[in-house]
């Protein structure tokens, strides 16, 4: 189990202090407030399972008793749980409701996560050995059995309301449709923001998750919470009037800009000037934004001024002097369409007069290897989330194949990103011809760069129709190279985790098998790697086992005694992984004699089939039941001196799952039959 890392800096707590810990954040947690908007039962549940552990923790700690050294590790679980308890919900009371709203589903699955550690680390607690009353020993012992069951939960109603805000999103997307404000004021109300400093608060905490986002290279999700931006900004000003006209005047004290006029209302060329709403203005020109658009930095600007400023030889925002990691410009169309709808209500002209000196600018502008060219303006003419994918795809290729060392390890990096995001995006990657560029990286001297490009092909090949363009464009080469000397280990994992995904498709099994350095390679990584690549080279293994010439080849490569190991490594932690290996290669002779001669393996094999999981219990009985009856009487007969086979196979025959209890019926009428010629039955 990981313990914090703040406990582990100086070792374990003393006893004392460790309780006094526990009953400190126990009773911070407890004395929170439930969420009141957004994930409320979740959290009223969690408060109200802190509050049955703190009563237990005080009266411990009133007992003055020695702690039993075995409970030491489980209550620094606990603290760490706890703790990070506490943090989930400050970050969700804290955090923007709409962006908590649009990933109910993640936010869910957090606070399901950490009930089950809580319930993994009373799987260890000696609470028979703690002095404490029967009252509370009961109390923790429902509460196990609680978080052991417990499941996601997703509240319907928060589902509904992110619906609804989707719809309402769509709908101003189509600049026919006029914003729903009533609606929009009704979804906001049941967020909890009920006034115009909600709606401030909530922008300001929108702009601080852009931050996070910003400078990822997470273009698409910066974009989305830029439109979230828009809406709330556009909404406030609908709902409650324009209540904040000093705001870009403080923004432009705090951060100085380059305009084109002084900040003078009155001086603007536009008669409409002073009505113009602050957040739909350009922090450059200070004019209303005919064609808004994000910058890496998260920063909306009008077109036209933002590629002036580029095509400058500028390579920071204008707004917040950070440094563009890429120059590309990606329409804000949630702002657009809000400007649109505000020069229909203000009967303003929508033509603009200056695009025409927008195409004169990228036409005639400078050659250089600038990020800002007519393929991303083009993006502008579009609507769909997909063109903009396909605008963005077509982009970083383009910076793959002519672009400097630089350009190209970032591209590699927001593909890898972009590929991530969903599979019409790996498809769309896939079709704007990255492939091909992408195997030409996996060479490439500079660890970054292999990184990002072995990892792009990994999440590329999620979609199965890129698996088969994948290795037709000869990639397989390529990724075991990276996989046996990669620059970094986490390339070298990446390209497992690749190979386990092509292997998905039978005719690759064939193909990557026969490579005479793959499976060696992977039998590398299982000793080399850390936690997750030793998961990745033995998921990769397994599913190259089911073609039946690896399994010699994987034998052959000395796999099964770092297999063996794995199996009692708890810090590795991949237990069931090894297994699952193991019982595919005893069903090759060579297999089966290795791991019968591979003698902790037998002993490993009966404590797993009552203590193992589900999976790990038949794969342990079923390659038991195997090597007896391969191996003969002998094998019968080692089983038969170990005092835990015999409980350990009644157990499952009686609790185990169907197939389990199958396997272990049979190993026992084995054992019947072997004890019945020394007259002695196995009941």
């Amino acid at each position: 189990m990981k313990i914090a890392p703040s406990l582990m800096a100086s070792g374990l707590l003393p006893s004392a202090s460790l309780v006094e810990a526990l009953v400190h954040i126990s009773n911070e947690v407890t004395s929170m407030e439930k969420l009141s908007f957004l994930q409320s039962r979740n959290s009223t549940s969690m408060i109200r399972q802190i509050k049955l552990l703190s009563s237990l923790f005080e009266e411990v700690r009133e007992s003055n008793s020695p702690l039993p050294p075995s409970s030491i590790l489980c209550l620094t679980e606990l603290f760490s749980v706890i703790r990070r308890m506490k943090l989930l919900i400050q970050e969700c009371k804290a955090g923007s409701a709409l962006w908590n709203l649009v990933q109910v589903e993640f936010v869910s699955q957090q606070f399901y996560l950490l009930v089950k550690e809580m319930g993994r680390a009373l799987d260890i607690l000696p609470l028979s050995l703690l002095d404490v009353s029967s009252d509370v020993r009961e109390q923790v012992e429902l509460l196990h059995k609680q978080a052991k069951r417990a499941d996601v939960f997703v509240d319907p109603l928060d589902c509904q309301r992110r619906e609804e805000l989707f719809q309402v999103m769509a709908k101003n997307n189509n600049n026919k449709v006029t914003m729903d404000c009533k609606k929009v004021e009704e979804i906001m109300w049941d967020l909890g923001l009920r006034s115009p400093v909600d709606y401030r608060e909530e922008i300001w905490r929108l702009e601080v998750e852009i931050q996070k986002q910003a400078g990822t290279g997470g273009l698409i999700v910066v974009s989305n919470i830029n439109n979230l931006i828009s809406l709330v900004t556009y909404s406030k000003s609908v709902i409650f009037g324009d209540d904040g006209s000093d705001k870009i005047k403080e923004d432009i004290e705090q951060h100085p800009v380059v305009t084109h006029r002084k900040y003078d209302c009155s001086s603007s060329s536009h008669p409409l000037a002073l009505n113009i709403p602050d957040e739909l203005r350009c922090p450059i020109s200070l004019d209303l934004m005919r064609d808004p658009v994000i910058v890496a930095s998260g920063h909306t600007y009008d077109r036209i001024s933002i590629a002036q400023w580029i095509n400058a030889g500028h390579h920071t925002c204008p707004k917040s002097g950070q440094k563009l990691i890429h120059m590309a410009l990606i329409p804000n169309y949630a702002l657009k369409s809000l400007v649109y709808q505000w020069c229909q209500d203000n009967n303003v002209p929508l033509s603009d007069p200056s695009s025409s000196s927008l195409q004169k600018l990228l036409d005639g502008g400078s050659n250089s290897d600038l990020l800002v060219d007519k393929a991303v303006d083009h993006i502008a003419a579009t609507k769909s989330a997909v063109e903009v994918v396909k605008m963005t795809a077509d982009f970083l290729v383009g910076k793959l194949a002519t672009g400097s060392t630089e350009i190209q390890r970032q591209a590699a990096f927001e593909l890898r990103l972009l590929a991530k995001a969903g599979m019409d995006n790996r498809r769309i990657i896939a079709e704007a011809g990255a492939i091909p560029f992408l195997i030409n990286l996996l060479s490439a001297q500079d660890p970054r760069t292999q990184e990002n490009a072995v990892t792009t092909l990994l999440n590329l090949s999620i979609f199965d129709k890129n698996k088969v363009l994948i290795v037709e464009a000869g990639a397989l080469d390529g990724i075991i190279e990276v996989l046996q000397t990669g620059r970094s280990m986490e390339a070298r994992e990446n390209a497992a985790a690749a190979i386990f995904s092509l292997s998905m498709i039978d005719d690759c099994k064939v193909t990557i098998g026969a490579r005479p350095r793959a499976i060696p390679a992977l039998v590398e990584l299982l000793r080399e790697g850390t936690t997750v690549g030793k998961r990745d080279a033995a998921t990769a293994l397994f599913n190259l086992a089911f073609y039946n010439a690896n399994k010699v080849r994987i034998v052959v490569s000395g796999a099964i005694p770092l297999l063996a190991n794995l199996l009692v490594d708890d810090k590795a932690g991949i237990t069931d992984d090894a297994l699952a290996v193991l019982a595919l290669l005893c069903w090759c002779s060579e297999g089966l004699k290795e791991i019968r001669e591979t003698r902790m393996v037998v002993p490993l094999l009966v404590d797993l089939m009552r203590f193992g999981s589900p999976k790990g219990k038949e794969n342990s009985v079923t390659m038991l039941l195997r090597m007896c009856r391969n191996g003969g009487e002998d094998m019968t007969g080692r089983l038969l001196v170990n005092p835990r086979s015999i409980p350990s196979l009644q157990n499952l025959a009686t609790d185990g799952s169907p197939k389990a209890k199958r396997k272990a019926d049979a190993l026992l009428r084995i054992f019947n039959r072997h004890c019945s010629q020394s007259h002695v039955s196995v009941e």
